[in-house]
């Protein structure tokens, strides 16, 4: 893990994600969690303000000491969050079944092997529990796709693993989850970036 990694990338995805369009997102869909949440890829901490009286506490998943760092500094205030430094595609350290929320935003895209982590969230997702996601990947247009498609290789040395291209309606299904709730649109910026898919879904 190089400087650029370790040292510039958490700075530029702090900035990159504190856009208002993803604020707005945010805060339309991260207040709907209650309980005991997981959530993937907690990064710089930026849901953590939409979290509201209903949460007992928040377990926040990531790689990344650099931004767990920033996260840790927006978490002081009376919520209860637990961090765990690791790849959401790492065994997670929570019993089967015990999670009320999953909580993942813009972070499917970049964990190196999506169908193991999502076999993980399904592990610890209690029967009546509810994955909540806000995700950018494949495109319903084809001629945007294969911008995706050709633009991926580069993207991903540049953002930290991050795939423009993949199919997270798919990738979740597959995992053993029933979506229950799903919108696809693209936000503000250029169309390979931001198509966006926004939805709920329990275990099936």
């Amino acid at each position: 893990m190089g400087f650029y990694t370790r040292h510039v990338l958490p700075h530029l995805i702090d900035l990159a994600m504190r856009n208002k369009e993803a604020a707005r997102l945010r805060a339309a869909w991260v207040p709907q969690a209650q309980g005991d949440v997981l959530e993937i890829g907690i990064g710089s901490g930026l849901n953590l303000p939409f979290y509201g009286a209903q949460v007992r506490r928040v377990f926040g998943v990531d790689p990344s000491l650099a931004l767990q760092r920033m996260a840790q500094r927006r978490a002081d205030g009376p919520l209860n969050v637990n961090f765990l430094n690791q790849s959401a595609e790492q065994e997670l350290p929570l019993p089967d079944a015990s999670i009320d929320t999953i909580v993942m935003t813009w972070a499917l895209c970049s964990i190196p092997k999506p169908a193991e982590a999502l076999r993980h969230m399904r592990r610890i997702l209690k029967a009546d529990g509810q994955l909540l996601f806000i995700e950018h990947g494949r495109s319903g247009d084809r001629s945007v796709v294969a911008w995706q498609d050709r633009f991926t290789p580069m993207w991903r040395r540049v953002a930290g693993g991050c795939h423009l291209n993949r199919k997270i309606d798919e990738l979740i299904s597959a995992a053993g989850f029933r979506i229950t709730g799903l919108d696809t649109f693209y936000t503000v910026g250029p169309r390979p970036m931001t198509y966006t898919y926004q939805g709920l879904a329990k275990v099936a």
